[in-house]
């Protein structure tokens, strides 16, 4: 190896460990606020490529019909809870109606376009419009009940999500892949390097998902509340922050980070509708090296894993998998013997 080389694997590297950083910031992002450990967070970026894929081949995707499944489930379970509840049937009605109002009209917008092939950037449009709505609709299906549940139970049933989620991903976009048109397809040359106009798209759209990240939880109301449910639950329910609300909008900006991700590896690679999880795992490597708790450091693990996954798949391409998922492993055992604490329950 030269330094030609190596320096064609670094980039490649700090190129995917981009998005594993994105997903491994949802993963972080979610545990701090739900106590879930978010196993389906690699669907997303699978439904987010599929759905362009789609787009470009001119049919209706099925996240369209996927997602009118998953709102009007929500809406029923809403409505008979409010019905149960005794409250007034024009209220109940009122709030089944908000469940299925976005849902219903951003499907029926890609359900329009769709067959007039639109350009490139209004079909990234409509799959975020398409797949950010999952993320408080699975929310309100798989987890909302179990708020108070411990964390065993709740990535057992993450766990479950993940199967459902695939399983149904296979019955709505079917088994064929997808490779996704570049958003850019201009080439630079540095020294002997040769920097794909892609390349570029994902670092600019990280380094500007990151700064806006940040502003959202320094500068915003909503932002601060869920830092402080972060922080702590029960102190942040007692000052009136809602747990139910920001555990939902938590889930929607895991699920708009899913397809934002979905988006920008499209191009790079052929997704199936079970890629998902071979890539959300990747986040999760990056976020345990974060131990789940700082954003930083979940950035920080997810280059590392981006790197060693590019050198791995030169020097032993049949093993680069394992040798990133056993990166886990030293991890847990350092943060084990960095911070030991009492078992749960």
């Amino acid at each position: 190896m030269d330094f030609t080389v190596a320096g064609i694997l670094l980039l490649d590297g700090v190129t995917n460990g981009a998005i594993y950083a994105l997903l491994a910031m949802a993963i972080v992002l979610l545990f701090a606020v739900t106590r879930v450990i978010f196993i389906p967070q690699g669907e997303y970026v699978a439904f987010g490529a599929l759905t362009v894929g789609l787009f470009q081949a001119g049919q209706v995707p099925g996240t369209v019909w996927f997602l009118l499944c998953l709102a009007g489930a929500a809406a029923l379970l809403d409505l008979v809870a409010d019905l149960r509840a005794r409250r007034p049937a024009a209220a109940a009605a009122v709030r089944a109606l908000r469940t299925l109002a976005f849902p219903v009209a951003a499907s029926a917008l890609a359900i329009w376009l769709a067959p007039q092939k639109p350009p490139l950037l209004v079909q990234a449009l409509l799959t975020l419009a398409l797949v950010t709505p999952f993320g408080p609709l699975v929310y309100r299906l798989a987890f909302r009940s179990l708020a108070e549940a411990s964390v065993l139970v709740l990535l057992i049933v993450s766990v479950g999500v993940h199967f459902a989620l695939t399983g149904l991903g296979l019955f709505f976009f079917g088994a064929e892949g997808f490779r996704n048109p570049s958003f850019w397809d201009a080439r630079f040359s540095i020294g002997a390097l040769s920097v794909s106009g892609q390349a570029l798209i994902i670092l600019a759209a990280t380094a500007a998902l990151i700064v806006m990240l940040w502003l959202f939880f320094e500068r915003t109301l909503h932002g601060k509340a869920l830092r402080a449910t972060a922080v702590n639950q029960l102190g942040a329910r007692l000052m009136g922050i809602p747990a139910e609300t920001a555990g939902r909008l938590s889930f929607t900006m895991a699920a708009f980070i899913g397809a934002l991700s979905g988006l920008l590896i499209g191009p790079t690679t052929t997704v199936f509708y079970d890629s998902g999880f071979l890539i959300g795992l990747k986040g999760f490597v990056a976020a345990v090296f974060a131990g789940l708790a700082s954003y930083p450091a979940a950035m920080a693990g997810a280059l590392l894993v981006g790197i060693l996954e590019s050198f791995s798949s030169f020097w032993a391409s049949a093993f680069k998998e394992a040798i990133v998922f056993t990166f886990i492993l030293p991890v847990l055992l350092w943060r084990s013997l960095r911070d030991p604490h009492a078992d749960e329950e």
